[in-house]
């Protein structure tokens, strides 16, 4: 008896995160229409920006995915789900993050620009090598030797005020909680000097990249709103605080 309510359970909250993804169809995150009364910004980097919008999603109904295959947990996470394959069990959010940048340059002709930091502080240079193959094979070897203590060391403090798409919101593991990273991948600021992001988030175990819900502000979703007020920042499930932003140097 107990056996068959769980399944139903997760029947019903299968079925339900289905009818809430990518609900519109939108093909890229920049399809995804701002919150009333708010604008896109170019970025710094307009070709990053532009790269960033440009991320394909999969259609309405697509949910979360372990990297193994099966559902995962966690659905109301999801807003609409990256057109992205994994590459690895080891691509969590650190990794996503990673990924996402080094795909951008690889995309650009920058492939020798590609480098990131393992957990010793050892900087892992791509060697430039166009083939897909290489890139792939070199990203996997990041992901295993990279996390979010390392991402957030090699990376540099931005100020909320001046925050930009391909930034992150990463803080490390400690002794009480899981590290976390997840990627600003869309803009928006109004008239009013308000500004609102979109962000792309992978998790553990591995699983599909995907936008992230704004549950606590289904009006906006998946927007959301920043409070220049407050020193912490609650997207979802996840707590920040406004010194968590990054930025890659370049």
């Amino acid at each position: 008896m107990v056996v068959g309510i769980i399944a139903i359970g997760n029947w019903l909250w299968v079925e339900f995160a289905v009818e809430k993804s990518n609900p519109y169809s939108y093909s890229t995150i920049g399809d995804i229409p701002t919150p009333e009364g708010f604008k896109r910004i170019d970025g710094e980097d307009h070709d990053y920006t532009k790269f960033l919008k440009s991320l394909p999603l999969k259609p309405k109904g697509a949910v979360i995915k372990y990297y193994w295959g099966g559902v995962a947990d966690l659905q109301d996470l999801n807003y609409a789900v990256v057109d992205l394959p994994l590459l690895s069990n080891a691509e969590q959010c650190a990794d996503v993050c990673m990924r996402l940048r080094a795909e951008y340059l690889y995309q650009v002709g920058r492939a020798k620009d590609i480098h990131f930091m393992d957990v010793q502080g050892n900087l892992l240079k791509y060697d430039g090598e166009e083939s897909r193959e290489s890139f792939e094979k070199y990203l996997r070897h990041v992901f295993d030797v990279a996390n979010t203590y390392s991402l957030r060391k090699e990376m540099e403090k931005r100020d909320l005020g001046r925050i930009q798409p391909g930034d992150v919101f990463v803080y490390p593991a400690n002794s009480s909680q899981y590290g976390h990273a997840v990627m600003v991948a869309d803009v928006a600021e109004d008239g009013n000097g308000y500004l609102a992001v979109l962000l792309v988030e992978g998790y553990l175990p591995a699983r599909s990249i995907h936008v992230m819900n704004n549950w606590q502000d289904p009006k906006n979703s998946p927007w959301f709103i920043l409070d220049g007020e407050s020193d912490e920042i609650t997207f979802s499930a996840f707590q920040f605080s406004v010194d968590d932003l990054r930025y890659f140097p370049q």
